[in-house]
């Protein structure tokens, strides 16, 4: 164990070492984190659905009528009749034949890819992709190759020299990039697909319930249904419970209840979490308010680190990056924020590429625009003292 020890003080040394913060109460737009009431502009939970009372209610009455837990994998007895019916309702609002619930969006992508590809195949990547992708692909048998950030040349390229080398191609992208914000060129990307027959696979997990018509997704905002063979998402974002999905043809999901390791050999989602995520997606179906109010408080936020001479990247979405640089120094910045009362996540490396430290600011439905303005003046007033 002296070999982790000393790996801890390197961290220490280099100034990105992090204690855990400990929330206390719901994930608001103002909670209590380490005893101190301070604006949460790092969470996930963009439409504010994690604490509303008919998604906790929904989630009291499954707890009642099934227990805690499934009790089993979905491929014995833990195919409880809510699993079902969160897969079709899904399906549904994604406009795809049909979707597969896994217990996460990382076990998602980590169960997926490994089983649609083999030896043989090639699965083309790009360069930013989530974690979860990346994995996901080192488990595949496939050959691999990364193509250059939403650089669709570079993508043709590959396409064009070693297309006929492989039986099947699968090209592999976030919809937003969740560091930067960024939207995928989806687009363009299923054109590519389509001129060298190769397939797609989209991870949503930031674009559902914030792009498309009430949250549909990336797909959705580009009028690409039933053109993108894989669409990942994630339940615990957007959505604001637990778990992640596959959408796509009836085949697929067929195909993946016989070969996709977490569901094989994993528990499957609690009843209770289902029961949230249906209620949850029932909401977005019923009206878009919660997204318009997400994107308000987004565009305002974004002009407002604007007008104080903030650098945001070049983000489209609400996920707002405040560019730094110096890994120590973007830690020290929002640790000095904590303190001053405003939580965001400082993003170093290997998060990100060396000096490209940020604090990723991450707005949602709940906040309103004085608590908004409040955070804007407390960032930049910390950050002149720390110049």
């Amino acid at each position: 164990m002296d070999l982790f020890e000393l790996k801890v003080e390197t961290l220490k040394k280099e100034g990105v070492y992090r204690d855990l913060p400990i929330s206390e109460t719901p994930c608001e737009a103002i909670i209590v984190l380490n005893g101190k009431k301070v604006i949460n502009l790092s969470s996930n939970n963009y439409l504010g659905l994690a604490n509303h009372p008919r998604v906790k209610q929904k989630a009291i009455e499954a707890i009642e009528k099934y227990g805690v837990g499934a009790g089993a994998v979905r491929t014995i007895v833990g195919n409880m009749d809510i699993h079902e019916q969160l897969d079709h309702k899904i399906a549904l609002f994604k406009k795809e034949e049909a979707a597969l619930v896994f217990q996460s969006g990382f076990m998602c992508n980590a169960g997926v890819i490994q089983a649609v590809t083999e030896k043989g195949d090639l699965i083309i990547s790009d360069e930013l992709n989530h974690a979860s992708i990346i994995d996901g692909v080192r488990l595949s048998r496939a050959d691999k190759v990364v193509y250059k950030h939403s650089d669709m040349a570079d993508l043709k390229r590959i396409l064009v020299e070693k297309r006929s080398s492989y039986n099947q191609v699968l090209i592999i992208t976030d919809g937003v990039f969740s560091m930067d914000g960024d939207i995928a060129k989806l687009d363009q990307i299923v054109k590519l697909a389509k001129k060298y027959q190769a397939l797609t696979y989209v991870d949503d997990a930031h674009g559902s319930g914030v792009l498309g018509h009430s949250g549909r997704g990336t797909v959705d905002h580009f009028n690409l249904h039933g053109q993108v063979d894989f669409i990942i998402g994630t339940l615990s974002k957007a959505i604001g419970v637990v778990g992640g999905y596959v959408a796509g043809s009836k085949a697929m999901k067929s195909y993946l209840l016989h070969r996709a390791r977490p569901l094989l050999f994993s528990t499957s989602m609690m009843p209770s979490a289902c029961a949230a995520i249906i209620e949850a997606i029932t909401l977005l179906e019923e009206s878009d308010e919660y997204t318009k109010k997400l994107w308000d408080n987004a565009n305002y936020l974004k002009q407002r680190l604007v007008e104080n001479g903030f650098n945001i990247g070049h983000s489209q979405t609400p996920i707002t990056p405040v560019m730094i640089g110096d890994e120590a120094k973007t830690m020290a910045f929002s640790k000095a924020l904590l303190e001053a009362g405003v939580y965001v996540s400082g993003i170093v490396f290997p998060t990100v590429p060396k000096e490209k430290g940020r604090i990723r600011i991450m707005p949602s439905a709940l906040h309103d625009k004085d608590t908004l303005d409040r955070a804007v003046d407390i960032i930049k007033l910390t950050y002149d003292k720390l110049s």
